[in-house]
């Protein structure tokens, strides 16, 4: 038997029927009849090949090329050893005039199958086609070897052997150009070939061609543009600055004509340099960029941010633009934290969409029944890994009831190594990896799983896939933790919620309806590690003072609230302020403020970051947490509660700000909720003066967790499930 042969179909009788059934109509070319089948059939995963080979025939039967390459990628990924799949795609990349690429895989054919008589008939034909363009170039490159060609002549030959395929002969017109003595515009050639090179792999010497291109033309700065994006990809982020930044330190490039161009090396440094955790100078870069041009929307929201990041107040500062015109620039996450009002969450979570976010179809009618015996339910994000989402998340997976729920992830998610991430994975009953996957191809696969119910996870936070969303590939989506806020984007037909989250006056500032669950919004973990209760000593804090602790992270904290924090240090004397060191900027701003309020430094301590069963711990040497406000602590409340801390919070209009005010409520510690600076002030220094009290709130607390109220998972599922079931049964 041919190392072709077909492995063994694993479906029960009836899928077997069903796609034998298929495959009769497929021969008899009874397209349309077949194309649904084998599309319902690719649910059933690593089995259906076939059924996708056969998609791709018909794909490209009718046209759609695009879809068709698709579709066969998958069939090989699925069985890289079926010699018909190569040939299929062998010929669609024929379609393409990438005869290099079809000559491989019709080689790829015969090698796996010398019995089939189609592969050796394409390799044949395919030599025969590149043999004839081979010919064809030793002509068209003659004017080169005569030394008459013009950069624009070698520009439209490389083009044309570029777009059939023969980038190797791309090259060589290029190489052969700039051998010519004294010829005009080599730099130009110099800097094509360069690209040439990198995307073939030939990393160095695309750098070399890039230099010497500067040395002919020194003011041609696309040149260090690409220069500094090689290095970058080399791993070198720190000498890609140096390259940015020495063409910067050219004088020309402050010409009118090199505007774009500056911008471009701007970003691109002010990229890297947050990526190297060097906020200042990432602040600093950006700023530059937006003087150059300051109606760059996606760059001023990022600044904005940064100085959020590094509590560099006022936050809005030292730019032309407006107090207006910088909230309406904000980034929806930015808005979570620089504003308390509702309504200017939601303008500018719809304002995102808007203009952000494409417009289609709804691929699936909203709440369409598909009559499953059991809800399938499939969860959406790229934190499916060591990240406070699946942190939190990953017990409900495990606790599905799978009598009545099928659970999928669709995954777009690093591999980060860690035995965690393998914990999320083995929660799921299907894992489908989607990073390979367009958009339009991860909501079709959504769509041909028939999956009931997407809840989608990640919202409008960095890595979301919006255009994934707004596709309405399932019949009803919800929205849940990633991001606390309206999204504004299509087809999301409801955001987990409880009664205190989402009062009845918030919902008008929600695109999404709620689907409110009795106890409490947010699920957790209860299986988290918390490593052994540590001494206050350890942390470099005194015994005999009264820990205050707010571990939230740096760019939720405002002027308004550390004023707050101040007043609460200098009203109680014998205390201390314990927060989280994200970065050394931060740490320093917030050092200078507490001296501008008249707090000695020394009253404020600095955290950094540890392992996770350690920094559950940490919270046990801290009297009381205080929160923050607009954006309240959401995973960190958790964690604080679950360590046994009680949490200071003041909620707000919106339904960030109420974030651990509906964990407190879940558990009774509503007096430890308040709704002004002046009452969330009061209270803290109440507390402070009561040791008793705060006594009785932390024994309430273990009271709760002992009997399996504080965030009991179970509980949740059950709640969580019910709710989702509800939406089908009231259709």
């Amino acid at each position: 038997m041919s190392s072709s042969a077909e492995p063994v179909i694993y479906l029960d009788q009836t899928q077997q029927s069903v796609l034998f059934g298929a495959l009769e109509l497929f021969k008899r070319g009874e397209y349309g009849l077949a194309q649904p089948i084998f599309e319902k059939l690719i649910e059933h995963g690593t089995q259906n090949y076939i059924a996708l080979y056969s998609l791709s025939v018909i794909e490209s039967i009718q046209g759609r090329i695009d879809k068709a390459l698709e579709r066969i990628n998958a069939s090989i990924d699925i069985h890289p050893g079926f010699a018909k799949s190569f040939l299929v795609r062998s010929i669609l990349y024929r379609n393409q005039r990438a005869f290099y690429d079809a000559l491989r895989d019709a080689q790829k054919a015969y090698e796996l199958d010398p019995t089939l008589v189609e592969s050796q008939l394409q390799i044949q034909s395919l030599s025969d086609e590149i043999a004839r363009l081979n010919a064809e170039s030793l002509v068209a490159l003659q004017p080169l070897a005569d030394q008459r060609a013009q950069v624009v002549d070698v520009m439209a030959l490389a083009d044309q052997f570029t777009q059939s395929g023969q980038t190797d002969l791309a090259i060589k017109a290029y190489q052969e150009f700039i051998a010519i003595p004294l010829v005009d515009h080599k730099y130009i050639a110099m800097f094509n070939l360069a690209v040439l090179l990198n995307q073939s792999q030939r990393v160095d010497e695309a750098k070399e061609l890039l230099i010497e291109s500067l040395k002919i033309k020194p003011d041609f700065f696309m040149a260090y543009l690409s220069w500094g994006t090689i290095v970058e990809q080399l791993g070198k982020s720190e000498e890609a600055v140096e390259v940015w930044s020495s063409a910067l330190n050219n004088s020309l490039i402050d010409l009118p004509a090199h505007a774009d161009t500056k911008i471009k090396i701007l970003n691109n440094i002010g990229r890297v340099q947050e990526n190297l955790r060097r906020y200042n100078d990432s602040e600093a870069t950006l700023f530059k960029s937006l003087t150059v041009d300051p109606n760059q929307g996606p760059v001023l929201h990022h600044w904005i941010h940064l100085r959020q990041k590094q509590c560099s107040w006022p936050v809005i500062y030292g730019t032309e633009h407006t107090q207006e015109e910088v909230m309406s620039s904000a980034s929806p996450l930015s808005m979570l934290g620089l504003s308390a009002d509702p309504k200017e969450q939601l303008n500018c979570a719809k304002k995102f969409a808007s203009e952000k976010v494409g417009q289609f179809e709804r691929m699936v009618p909203f709440k369409h029944n598909y009559g499953h015996t059991k809800l399938r339910v499939g969860y959406l994000s790229s934190n499916l890994s060591m990240h406070a989402v699946s942190l939190l998340t990953v017990e409900l997976y495990e606790t599905h009831d799978r009598n009545n729920v099928e659970v999928h992830a669709f995954c777009w998610s690093p591999e980060d190594g860690t035995p965690f991430r393998e914990r999320v994975r083995s929660a799921f009953d299907y894992f489908h990896p989607i990073s390979g996957l367009s958009d339009e191809a991860a909501a079709e696969l959504i769509k041909s799983l028939e999956i009931d119910v997407v809840v989608d996870l990640q919202g409008l936070t960095a890595g979301a896939r919006p255009d994934l969303i707004a596709r309405g590939a399932a019949p009803v989506q919800v929205a849940y933790l990633g991001y606390p806020g309206s999204s504004g984007l299509p087809y999301v037909d409801y955001v987990v919620a409880d009664h205190f989250i989402m009062p009845l006056e918030l919902l008008p500032y929600f695109t999404e309806k709620p689907l409110y669950l009795p106890t409490v919004f947010q699920v957790s973990d209860s299986k988290r590690p918390i490593a052994t209760t540590p001494s206050k000593e350890s942390f470099g804090l005194p015994t005999d003072k009264l820990i205050f602790c707010a571990f939230n992270n740096n760019y939720k904290f405002t002027p308004e609230v550390f004023e707050s924090w101040m007043r609460i240090l200098r009203a109680c004397p014998n205390s201390i302020l314990w927060l989280l060191e994200d970065n050394t900027w931060s740490k320093a701003n917030l050092t200078q403020a507490a001296m501008a309020h008249g707090v000695h430094p020394d009253r404020l301590k600095f955290a950094g970051r540890i392992n996770p069963a350690d920094y559950l711990a940490r919270f046990r040497a801290a009297d009381l947490f205080l929160d923050t406000t607009p954006y309240n602590a959401g995973t960190t409340a958790n964690d604080a509660l679950w360590a046994g801390l009680p949490i200071l919070t003041l909620s707000g209009k919106t339904y960030v700000s109420r974030m651990a005010g509906s964990l407190l409520n879940s558990i009774g510690l509503n007096g430890l909720i308040t709704f002004s600076h002046d009452e969330y002030e009061r209270k803290a220094i109440e507390l402070y003066n009561n040791p008793t009290q705060l006594s009785n709130y932390r024994n309430q607390l273990a009271l709760a967790k002992e009997n399996k109220k504080l965030f009991n998972t179970e509980i949740f599922c059950r709640e969580f499930e019910g709710a989702l079931v509800a939406l089908f049964s009231t259709h």
